[in-house]
């Protein structure tokens, strides 16, 4: 398995989950209160806002918190006004990591993940982004379609590319199409899982079992800060040492 996203349920199962849910809470807060800012405070007329609500839908965030995530958008105290900043380095043994976060106070947020990376071994500062891919991914269950269904909806509303299997259908689209294709498919399917922006690593560093915990070590600890919103590396292991660490 590549990457790191597939990793986030198991350690999510290694205690402090009531702490892990109330980061993201405030993590998707956040990113609704953003994209309220930067277009209109309606999610039917605002893509990024919509897919920040679904997010926390998808999440279980109740409706109350969503609507004041949404309203501090209307507000001028201090701490609200939140800059998009992406963060390149690299973890142990070579593996390149994008922080994507967003912040009230730029050195704060650099002076610290800069502490989090050197702790960890490894360096904040190295150019890593030629390593991956900027897409859109969607993301339906099963159910939704079977995959000649999908397949077709997907290519008719611009997408480049679709994999189905028992877990579900992933529709990858230029990142300039993401929202364009999601309005599409859910007019045919319904709503979707998830529709959003991600970095996909076009190369990979293969680790063992010692060297993934030591490179699963930073990257949770990047993504406990509380400015931090996504982190990407580009490590793969094999299904043999997945199952170790879920262990």
């Amino acid at each position: 398995m590549a990457g790191h996203s597939q990793f986030k349920n198991i350690m999510h199962r290694k205690g402090g989950q009531d702490a892990k849910r109330a980061r993201t809470f405030a993590k998707l807060a956040r990113e609704i209160t953003v994209a309220a800012k930067q277009g209109l405070p309606d999610p039917a007329h605002n893509p990024r806002l919509r897919a920040a609500v679904a997010a926390a839908r998808q999440a279980n965030m109740t409706k109350e918190a969503v609507e004041r995530a949404i309203k501090k958008a209307t507000g001028s105290g201090p701490g609200e006004d939140y800059a998009e900043i992406r963060y390149e380095g690299r973890g142990p043994f070579g593996v390149a990591i994008i922080v994507e976060a967003l912040t009230d106070n730029r050195n704060r947020t650099a002076g610290d993940l800069r502490s989090i990376f050197a702790k960890n071994g490894g360096a904040l500062g190295e150019t890593v982004a030629f390593q991956f891919d900027r897409l859109g991914a969607i993301r339906y269950p099963a159910a939704a379609a079977d995959a000649e269904a999908m397949l077709e909806a997907a290519i008719e509303a611009g997408a480049q590319d679709v994999a189905s299997g028992p877990d579900g259908h992933e529709v990858i689209t230029a990142p300039a199409d993401l929202f364009a294709v999601r309005d599409a498919l859910e007019a045919r399917f319904g709503p979707a899982e998830s529709a959003r922006l991600e970095w996909r690593p076009n190369v990979t560093v293969p680790l063992d079992e010692e060297q993934a915990a030591a490179v699963l070590k930073l990257l949770d600890a990047l993504e406990d800060h509380d400015d931090v919103q996504s982190v990407t590396a580009n490590f793969e292991v094999s299904e043999e040492v997945l199952a170790r660490l879920a262990g």
